[in-house]
């Protein structure tokens, strides 16, 4: 029996959640997670590394890096074959604090990596 996935920790749900070809019908669907999407947006936008996005997320480092591979792999898809790109499902828990937590404004990097309130950051 496999072992139970252990839910990813996000700080932010996706803005928007579709995004097609514009101009051109879409040549089909990619479905990413919202734990993949949570990779993208710490390691490609953010510039964290795969330690602290691991930190962030509340698992391993080696699960950050097979979803983030998984999500890159997708977002290539969609872009180069014309796709539609869906975000939703996954395993994960929003942060309780979401609202206030330093991973939701972490564009602005305020906290500078310390002391996040929820608890769902460590010291970086």
């Amino acid at each position: 029996m496999p072992r139970p996935q252990k839910h990813r920790r996000i700080c932010a749900m996706p803005r928007v959640s579709r995004f097609a070809p514009s101009g051109v019908g879409a040549c089909g669907v990619i479905e990413m997670t919202v734990d993949e999407y949570e990779t993208i947006r710490l390691m490609d936008l953010l510039g964290c590394t795969q330690e602290e996005c691991a930190a962030q997320m509340g698992v391993a480092r080696t699960t950050v890096q097979a979803v983030y591979g998984t999500a890159r792999r997708k977002l290539a898809e969609a872009l180069v074959e014309g796709k539609q790109l869906e975000i939703s499902g996954g395993t994960y828990v929003l942060c309780e604090e979401a609202d206030t937590c330093c991973g939701k404004n972490c564009g602005q990097k305020s906290c500078g990596g310390r002391d996040c309130r929820c608890g769902c950051r460590k010291t970086l």
